[in-house]
């Protein structure tokens, strides 16, 4: 049983451990795996990371694929589910492991920068009822993810959120919460400009 990740760099360091492999190609599923089904700050982090890394999150289909995953997952956390179930489907979505390798690689900079920021504070807005009006934001943040894909730079920004809110589930740092909602802002002001 692997640990759970409690900083970026032990969750990019569990993503290069699931593509370490004879395969060529790495699903979602595999990384889950190494990284942990029953969390949620971990797969929001995870969900983050791949539509934020310019080298993943730039490839067609990736924002659409992981507003679905956050979509289920924060929709189980609303409904107290202690095992996030997947449809086998994007489970077995996939992603050649160069591409994987280059985005880790893109990641580690800023990754040891915010980890070495990130601590335990404000657990006011990461815990009880905020846990719940977090799963509601990302649930409105997944809804809009497919649209983003003809948006510039929006799917980032909704990454950026999704990254932010992983990190203060994880290391119950509620001020990184804080920076999560702007971002959440970011994102749905940049819907609406472009759609209305």
């Amino acid at each position: 049983m692997n640990k759970k990740p409690s900083t970026i760099i032990e969750l990019l360091d569990q993503i290069e451990k699931a593509a370490k492999n004879d395969k060529e190609q790495v699903s979602l599923n595999e990384i889950l795996d190494t990284v942990g089904h029953r969390s949620f700050g971990p797969l929001l982090l995870l969900a983050g990371l791949v539509t934020l890394a310019p080298i993943i999150g730039d490839i067609p289909g990736v924002p659409a694929i992981m507003g679905v995953f956050v979509l289920l997952a924060a929709g189980q956390l609303l409904l107290r589910e202690q095992h996030i179930w997947l449809p086998r489907w994007l489970l077995e979505q996939s992603i050649h492991k160069d591409k994987i390798f280059r985005g880790i690689q893109w990641m580690r900079k800023p990754a040891r920068f915010l980890d070495r920021w990130l601590r335990t504070r404000l657990t006011l807005f990461i815990q009880g009822t905020a846990v719940y009006i977090i799963a509601v934001v990302c649930i409105c943040i997944a809804a809009v993810m497919p649209a983003m894909e003809v948006i510039p730079f929006s799917a980032n920004v909704a990454g950026a959120a999704l990254t932010a809110f992983g990190l203060s589930l994880i290391t119950k740092d509620g001020l990184m919460a804080l920076i999560a909602f702007i971002f959440s802002a970011g994102t749905f002001g940049l819907a609406l400009y472009h759609f209305i």
